[in-house]
């Protein structure tokens, strides 16, 4: 298998009003560099200042260089059959598939992203931008802001990837969607349209009739998931059935959740009836044991009417949340059915737990720190706004719960502080609660960290 490492310096960030300015190749089979090609641009507009001073690549440097236009048949013979390898590769990727499309060309190739895989390859970097990796890594980098300098920087990298773990880098090869696959009506120009951001996706078929609504944090990489999923005969059906593509962003992966679930209520999507599960198929129950203790069980919802202190998208969350607040509230992992013996549970041999799995602590003593533990993980009584992200750098969402209840959602300017939280109503798109939308906020409270609660 070939790749080919590309890096580009350009006129700016976005592949629909920028060009580039400076485009460098290396092929390499696997094992070494075989084949390289570097060169500068003229990108037929002015090159901002900004950009010179980062790149130090001016104007005059590229008035005598090929245009795009007159070095495309060599970059398409240069990379075929090989993979696309770029550090961030939407970019340089998007860049040159701009290029092509001003050419009336829809190059598409495999690729693959070197942020991403290094994340998963080798964890536990501070930052993972091409420059403060490469120096953690040791990797110098001759000609930082310059293609020829990042693209080789960024060729070690791939080379160290390579060698790490060839098989778990295979996996982060991104496929590209097949035109043969997909409805002869659907444009697939409308992904390069897609922004890779927290929001919710329609797909519409030749009635214009919805008939899947998703959501997603990465909208343009989840929407190409199924655009690719030819494994199944649903999946497949799917693909065949899509005709159009229309998305919304919100900034906020709580806000496309809830969009998402009145969406689904609202139009009834046939292959979200046939494809989608219940959000939430766990709840955790308490109850009384025959010797006075409260325990804690996990149970399928569909099983049981009664109303859980909380539910869960797996088995394995719900055991993790339990085990995490065992060890938080200091409960018995016996009685909270995660350690199932007829004698001690093993919190106790290591004095994590009390004895009441002996009958040694008092249950009331117990029970009230089961109880401190159901009361932290309910909002039953409590009135709050929840700040996020917001659709862009303006603003930031903002999600009203008030008195246990859920009241809606809205976006406010970004610098909106000062004010009493109360007055924060009027951002404010009032929507009736139900019972999933107690669930996924529930849901999203006990998992994500990166959002801010002013409480009322």
């Amino acid at each position: 298998m070939n790749y080919v490492i590309v890096d580009v310096e350009t006129t700016g960030g976005s592949p629909k009003t920028s060009k580039i300015t400076e485009l460098a190749m290396y092929k390499h089979d696997g094992e070494k560099v075989i084949d390289e090609f570097i060169t500068l641009l003229n990108p037929e507009q002015v090159i901002p200042d900004f950009i010179v001073r980062l790149t130090g690549i001016t104007d005059k440097m590229v008035e005598n260089s090929p245009k795009f236009f007159e070095v495309a048949k060599k970059i398409i013979e240069f990379t075929d059959g090989c993979i696309f390898v770029a550090h961030n590769v939407s970019f340089d990727y998007g860049m040159i598939r701009s290029e092509f499309k001003n050419l009336g060309f829809d190059f598409r190739m495999p690729h693959l992203c070197t942020v991403r895989s290094s994340r998963y390859v080798i964890p536990g970097h501070a930052s993972y931008s091409l420059g403060k990796l490469s120096a953690s890594l040791g990797i110098e980098i001759d000609g930082r802001h310059r293609a020829g300098g990042d693209a080789l920087a960024t060729t070690k990298l791939f080379d160290l990837l390579l060698r790490k773990d060839n098989n778990r880098l295979e996996k982060f090869i991104q496929q590209e969607v097949n035109p043969r696959n997909v409805h002869p009506n659907l444009d697939l120009e409308i992904l390069d349209e897609i922004p890779n951001k927290a929001g919710v996706y329609k797909f519409l078929n030749e009635f214009n009739q919805i008939i899947y609504i998703g959501k997603s944090i990465h909208i343009k990489k989840r929407v190409e998931q199924h655009l690719r999923n030819t494994k199944s005969v649903k999946g497949l059906k799917l693909i065949q059935d899509i005709v159009r593509i229309e998305y919304e962003l919100t900034g906020s992966e709580l806000i496309a959740m809830l969009r998402e679930s009145l969406l689904i209520k609202q139009h009834q999507p046939l292959y979200n009836r046939k494809l989608r599960k219940s959000l939430f198929p766990w709840g955790l129950f308490d109850e009384l044991d025959d010797n006075g203790y409260l325990t804690l069980t996990l149970k399928s919802i569909a099983k049981t009417n009664a109303q859980p202190i909380q539910y869960f998208n797996s088995k394995k969350e719900a055991n993790d949340y339990l085990r995490y607040f065992c060890e938080k509230y200091s409960l018995c992992q016996k009685l909270c059915s995660l350690y199932h013996t007829k004698e001690a549970c093993f919190q106790y041999t290591i004095k994590s737990c009390h004895g009441a799995c002996l009958g040694e602590e008092n249950a009331e003593e117990y029970n009230k720190r089961v109880n401190q533990f159901i009361d932290d993980s309910s909002f039953d009584k409590d009135s709050f706004f929840l700040i996020d992200k917001g659709r862009d750098k303006t603003e930031k969402s903002l999600v009203w719960v008030d008195n246990g209840h859920f009241r809606g959602y809205g976006y406010a300017p970004f610098h909106f502080h000062g004010k009493e939280a109360i007055h924060w109503t009027r951002y404010i798109n009032e929507i009736k609660e139900d019972k999933d939308i107690k669930m996924i906020i529930k849901s999203f409270l006990k998992k994500d960290a990166s959002h801010k609660l002013v409480t009322i």
